[in-house]
């Protein structure tokens, strides 16, 4: 589905998933492709830094329990919270998100690239999706997102879980989705769904955009 209201200039692509589906190997994929990615989990990485009016809200709400040893948001911290609290995550999104937004926004309109990645796990729910041409989801099988949830972050798998339980379901994103990438075989399998998809929707809706293979 081509979105109408997407905002002029590079031709966007939200790019989402659930935890440990495979949406930075997609993305890597697509800057192979020639796209810029803008990770929205670095993003808020820099509007989280000490100093910024969203750290400083973070510790008013949460308290200094939620600082690490250098003043910084010690972020698996705070997680383990939130992830056992629906309604302090939803706090915490409403003090990172307008912050993420704004400076999602920046990145765009200094980009020179004719394609832009937005990787966002809160595509939808931040309204993000609704700047973009096009959506893609990434999906695996539960239990590969556990168990790369638990080699990538060193999490029991009960808290790797935990958090997959706090999200919406796959099946929910993939609806929604222009494109739906199917992470759950082989790198191979991946990069050529993600080949075809560039060709398909990119290159039809973007004229110009030529695939780099």
């Amino acid at each position: 589905m081509s979105r109408s209201d997407a905002k002029r200039g590079p031709y966007l692509i939200g790019l989402t998933g659930n935890i440990a589906t495979g949406k930075s190997t997609v993305a890597g994929m697509l800057a192979d492709l020639g796209a810029l990615i803008i990770d929205a989990d670095q993003v808020v990485h820099t509007v989280m830094r000490p100093g910024t009016p969203a750290h400083a809200e973070i510790v008013r709400v949460f308290g200094e329990q939620s600082l690490a040893g250098d003043g910084a948001i010690d972020r698996r911290r705070l997680g383990r919270r939130v992830f056992q609290d629906p309604a302090a995550l939803e706090r915490l999104e409403e003090i990172v998100h307008p912050a993420t937004l704004r400076k999602i926004d920046r990145l765009i309109d200094a980009s020179s690239q004719d394609v832009v990645v937005i990787e966002a796990i809160k595509l939808f729910e931040s309204g993000l999706a609704d700047r973009c041409h096009t959506v893609w989801v990434t999906t695996c099988r539960p239990d590969q997102q556990i168990d790369r949830i638990v080699e990538a972050r060193d999490l029991s798998r009960d808290e790797a879980r935990q958090r997959v339980q706090a999200q919406r379901p796959q099946a929910e994103r993939a609806a929604l989705a222009d494109v739906v990438i199917d992470n759950s075989g082989t790198l191979s399998a991946t990069w050529e769904q993600v080949v075809a998809a560039w060709r398909r929707v990119v290159h039809r809706d973007r004229g110009t955009t030529k695939p780099a293979v």
